[in-house]
């Protein structure tokens, strides 16, 4: 089969070749030649023998088929060969097809190969979307119940945090609220929803919202937490200090979001300290009264000292009451130190300079100091080491304090040696320059300690945290005040084992001569009629002693409802009345004494207490005031004064002028004038009568004890801004009923430009909380008078 298809295709390729013409003449001599020899093969078979005639025969033959067997090849090959370059082309098309089609074979195939991947692919995808979904299932179920967990974790938090009584709050970047508790909420007034989106400017007044930006920003700049105190005020007008701490707070990615504030109300801890501090005062004055109750006998014992000293006595007798009288101011001394220390607290000492013998004040001192140093067997040496000025004018009491002061603490550590005082002066045309010398032979001060030793309540300790003496800390402070007040100064060198030495210097004008305390005023002595109320014996024996050595006779009544019941006004020429009695003050007698009676003689008070300002007691209803012990001096200053200056031809004595005595007999009325704004009143009164008052008398009543609450706040804040607002608002209310003494203390309340406001509003809030009651029972007194007339 495949050599016909090769002869076919050579019979086809060589008609191509030779053209229809040479072929077919070819063909033709090969028909002829084969139907030749066919024939003559065939009769040679079949007879033998091959004749002309069958080769003429076949040759014929050949010619006469030979046409039409070229034609008919020919036209078959023609249509052959159309057909095979048909077939050609088609093959070509065909081996085209097929190349495109293997081409799109292989590009099917690939693309079959990728979606098959893709296919896989998307399996792979479907398996992983079903995991997913199946992960995101089982997150949103997590999810869920993790908000769910975390809503009630929210909620328990909000509750918590709702239940705390701190604030709790936090802002963004932009200064705004993003959230707070109901602590919070009650301080501003306003609910969560409300408060977000606000600033501080927005919330609070102008000065605190200033505050709180700074404070913010520092927390923002620094990035680091912040803690500080302020004051807020709630909605009702009550403040409160918090302690509040500030945090900045951040997202997971790092970045700020803004700050947390918490705030703890500290008031309570705040009024606690100033409780503290006041019973710290408090126990400061406890501790000045049992000094000054102290002073009482104390100054008896002075008093008699002197007495007998001036009395005949011998040698050995005067020493014991020399030591008796010494002893007495030491103690004395001791308690100038505890009073001191009050004043000091207080910030109330005071010098009073008068002038001094110089000589003799050293000589005092000398011999005190000499008496103090043998009660220990110690030697003592005083020694001048310039010429003396003979006069000067310095407060001889503080002066002689401080001196004290000094030597008895080197006494008292020193147990062995002796005290040197040395004396020495620098004069100029108008002051001498003055410098004292203590030195000891003593323990001595470690100089880490010398620094220390003048603070307060400062004791000096050794290497076993043992006191080297028992002592209060408090004398060094005190003598360094003064010596400074007095323009001086106390320093101090010591060596451990050595001794101490401190120095005193001070400037003291020069003046001509010294005023003599106790001396006598020339004037004729005449004998009086004095009336005494004290309920001390041993102050009654000594001033009984000395106004009788003056020729006086003395009366004495021990308590106040006992004076009030022997006295009669033209029995006496002058009263002395203790301020401090078992059963009421002197005050009170005073008082009682100038209603009962049209004429009196001269009242004077005696009190333990150092009288700086005798006003208070003549406001009070004396004519003059006696400080105890007293002294000659100053009873026969007030005699001459009150007494002899006054005629004493009249049995009945009567020392005050008419217009005094009206003055007493009105005392009362200015009192009642003092307190109340009567002219107000009057008018008020008899337009619309007096039940009205009586109504505004009730609501001032009830609306006070908020108005001092509120008071009392701010003066805990020390907020001047608050205090002036409340005080502004009593001041109102009190003179809305009359009450006029309130009125002008809150007035005084209300003005921080006043001198010394911020020193005395204290005693101004005090005066307003405790005097209030006493003024609305005058107040009511008078309303009852009224409705009675």
């Amino acid at each position: 089969m495949k050599q016909i298809k090769v002869l076919a295709q050579y019979y086809v390729d060589l008609l191509v070749k030779l053209g229809i013409v040479r072929f077919s003449l070819l063909l033709a001599l090969a028909l002829v030649i084969l139907a030749v020899v066919v024939q003559v093969f065939a009769t040679w078979v079949l007879q033998g023998e091959v004749h002309t005639i069958d080769i003429v025969r076949s040759a014929f033959f050949g010619l006469l088929i030979t046409p039409w067997a070229v034609y008919f090849l020919s036209v078959v090959v023609d249509q052959l060969e159309e057909s095979r370059q048909r077939l050609s082309k088609l093959v070509t098309k065909l081996e085209e097809m097929r190349s495109r089609d293997m081409q799109l074979n292989k590009q099917l195939k690939k693309n079959i190969t990728q979606l098959n991947s893709e296919i896989e692919e998307r399996e792979k995808a479907e398996e992983a979307r079903r995991e997913a979904m199946q992960d995101l299932e089982n997150e949103v179920y997590e999810r869920e119940k993790a908000q769910m967990a975390l809503a009630s974790q929210s909620a328990l938090l909000k509750s918590f945090l709702d239940a705390s009584p701190d604030l709790i709050y936090y802002r963004n970047e932009k200064g705004e609220f993003s959230g707070c508790n109901r602590a919070m909420e009650e301080l501003t007034s306003r609910t969560e929803k409300e408060l977000v989106g606000l600033t501080p400017w927005d919330v609070y007044s102008e000065d605190v919202a200033r505050k709180i930006s700074e404070t913010d920003q520092r927390v923002f700049e620094d990035s680091e937490p912040l803690t500080y105190e302020q004051w807020l005020e709630y909605p009702d007008g009550r403040k409160a200090i918090f302690e509040l701490r500030k945090v900045p707070f951040y997202g997971r990615d790092g970045r700020r979001l803004g700050l947390m504030g918490f705030g703890r109300d500290i008031t309570e801890r705040k009024q606690y300290q100033d409780a503290q501090e006041k019973a710290s005062q408090d126990k400061t004055a406890f501790i000045s009264t049992i000094s000054h109750e102290l002073r009482t006998p104390l100054n008896g014992i002075v008093g008699l000292s002197r007495m007998l000293l001036d009395s005949p006595l011998d040698d050995e007798q005067r020493g014991y009451m020399r030591t008796i009288l010494v002893s007495a101011i030491t103690l004395g001394n001791i308690f100038n130190d505890i009073i001191d220390m009050d004043k000091s607290d207080r910030r109330r000492l005071e010098l009073m300079p008068r002038p001094i013998d110089f000589n003799e004040f050293v000589d005092e001192v000398g011999n005190i100091c000499h008496l103090m140093a043998d009660q220990k067997g110690l030697r003592f040496d005083l020694e001048r080491l310039t010429a003396l000025p003979s006069h000067i004018e310095v407060d001889g009491t503080r002066l002689r304090q401080v001196l004290w002061n000094l030597i008895s603490n080197a006494t008292k550590f020193t147990k062995e040696g002796g005290v040197v005082m040395s004396v020495m002066c620098e004069q100029d045309e108008t002051h001498a320059h003055i410098t004292f010398e203590v030195e000891d032979s003593g323990v001595g001060i470690p100089q880490s300690e010398i620094d220390k030793i003048f603070a307060m309540y400062y004791q000096v300790k050794d290497e076993n945290d043992n006191l080297h003496a028992v002592g209060t800390g408090i004398g060094l402070a005190v003598s360094r005040q003064l010596m400074q007040m007095m323009g001086g100064d106390i320093t101090a060198c010591s060596d451990v084992g050595e001794g101490s030495t401190f120095t005193v210097t001070f400037t003291a004008p020069l003046v001509a001569q010294a005023v003599e305390e106790d001396a006598m005023p020339v004037t004729p002595q005449v004998g009086l009629n004095i009336f005494m109320v004290e309920d001390i014996e041993l102050n009654i024996t000594v001033a009984k002693a000395l106004l009788e050595s003056l020729g006086h006779t003395v009366t004495v009544a021990m308590r106040g409802e006992e004076a009030l019941a022997m006295f009669t006004p033209e029995a006496y020429n002058l009263v002395l009345l203790d301020i401090q009695l078992p059963d009421m003050t002197g005050f009170d007698i005073a008082q009682t004494l100038r209603e009962r009676y049209t004429s009196l003689p001269p009242l004077v008070a005696l009190t333990a207490n150092v009288i700086n300002d005798k006003n208070e007691y003549l406001a009070k209803g004396m004519d003059d005031a006696l400080s105890k012990p007293l002294s000659v001096k100053a009873i026969t200053n007030v005699i001459q004064k009150l007494v002899l200056t006054c005629s004493l031809e009249d049995a009945p004595f009567s020392p005050a002028s008419e217009a005094t005595q009206e003055a007493d007999v009105t005392f009362s009325d200015e009192i009642i004038n003092t307190l109340l704004d009567l002219e107000m009143l009057t008018s008020y009164v008899e337009i619309v009568g007096p039940q009205p008052v009586y109504d505004s008398i009730k609501m001032f009543e009830e609306k006070m004890p908020e108005y001092i609450a509120i008071l009392d706040s701010n003066m805990t804040a020390k907020d001047q801004d608050g205090i002036k607002f409340e005080a502004h608002k009593i001041k109102g209310a009190a003179g809305s009923i009359g009450l006029k003494h309130i009125q002008q203390v809150a007035q005084k309340a209300q003005s921080p430009e006043l001198p010394a406001w911020w020193e005395n509003i204290n005693d101004w809030v005090d005066e307003i909380k405790h005097g209030y009651q006493d003024d609305l029972r005058v107040l009511k007194e008078w309303l009852a008078q009224q409705e009675r007339t």
